[in-house]
């Protein structure tokens, strides 16, 4: 790609084999105190090994070589969804971050061109800085983002849920199921097998499993996944991300029986004890679409919603790309992929997933 130039500001594309760079991005995004795990390379490098979906990371630098920006990106391809690019793929954020001014712009620009170039329709940016411009589309009314400090301890977090999901959290906790959390291949095996039938239940195509494999990879002792069992039953687990101070849980699985039993509650309630227990002081519950049953989950648990930027570019004459699976154009199908046979839906869904991002 050819440098691009704003003033003082030059955007290269980095070199994501490179071990030696791709280790000073990675430090840079995490001394950054706004940046996500979404910024990191190691993300879009996992989306990369896990689904075949291109990674490309564009850096902003000052002409003497001081990095002053970072725009990870996922060049996605679909015969059914067509093609975009997105900071960063299967993220919720990870758009452009920056500590210079200038780079923004310079970052949004050589995006587009880059788009262009790979001949995408659509250049889509979740969080981070707004590009500025006619040219682009900034909304905040489709997904909210959940997040709050930890408390001091499990009483002090009982009290800052609202008092009758408070009661469903003890009465989880009374039951005396087990918290268990790790890395290993059983972790993983029965995350997937949970992830994969609350997925279908939802109506969408579950993710590849080796997108969560690399993931866990690339991210090491900054990922986990933790499990709630009962009588050695698996019920509820999720893997989680911890960047900056703050707990992330992200894919959830659960068993049939996971809500009468309040599993969940336990399983999340646990995990905001082990965050403090590691030094955290963020729990980050991730984004929900507006007008949810998550969105209104979440909600009970004491977080308030933010509204999430997400800033789109669209070449002309086309229509931006929507893999929203709450637009109307996909309710028939979604309809229709719940009743499909979960075996089957396992098998061919990832084939079609990966090419949502």
């Amino acid at each position: 790609m050819n440098a691009v130039a704003d003033l003082s500001i030059i955007i290269e594309e980095a070199r994501l084999d490179d071990a030696q760079a791709v280790a000073q991005l990675d430090a840079w995004v995490c001394a950054h105190p706004a940046s996500t795990p979404f910024h990191r390379p190691g993300w879009i490098r996992g989306v990369e090994a896990g689904t075949g979906q291109k990674a490309h990371l564009l850096v902003a630098r000052r002409t003497f070589g001081e990095i002053v920006g970072v725009l990870p990106l996922t060049f996605i391809r679909s015969a059914l969804f067509g093609r975009a690019l997105v900071g960063s793929g299967f993220a919720v954020d990870g758009g452009i971050l920056t500590t210079h001014h200038r780079a923004a712009t310079a970052l949004a620009e050589a995006a587009w061109t880059l788009a262009s170039r790979l001949r995408c329709s659509t250049l889509e940016l979740r969080g981070g800085d707004a590009p500025e411009g006619a040219a682009w589309e900034n909304k905040a009314d489709a997904y909210l983002g959940f997040s709050r400090p930890l408390a001091a301890d499990d009483e002090a977090e009982l009290k800052a849920v609202p008092k009758r999901h408070r009661a469903e959290i003890r009465k989880g906790l009374e039951k005396g199921l087990t918290f268990e959390s790790g890395r290993t291949k059983r972790l993983r095996d029965i995350h997937y097998r949970l992830y994969a039938h609350s997925v279908h239940n939802l109506g969408t195509p579950v993710f590849p499993r080796a997108l969560f494999d690399r993931m866990m990879d690339q991210f090491g002792d900054d990922a986990d996944i933790a499990l709630v069992s009962e009588d050695g039953t698996p019920l509820s687990a999720v893997i989680s991300f911890y960047h900056n101070g703050a707990c992330m849980p992200y894919w959830h699985g659960a068993a049939e029986g996971a809500r009468a039993i309040r599993s969940n509650e336990v399983l999340y309630f646990l995990l905001m004890r082990q965050a403090r227990e590691r030094g955290l002081t963020i729990f980050d519950f991730g984004r929900s679409k507006v007008g949810t049953g998550p969105a209104a989950w979440k909600k009970t648990w004491g977080f308030a919603g933010e509204p999430l930027g997400y800033h789109l570019r669209t070449a002309p004459g086309h229509e931006t790309r929507d893999v929203n699976p709450l637009s109307p154009q996909y309710r028939r199908k979604v309809e229709l992929w719940k009743k499909m046979p979960e075996s089957l839906a396992t098998l061919i869904g990832p084939y079609i997933a990966r090419g949502l991002g």
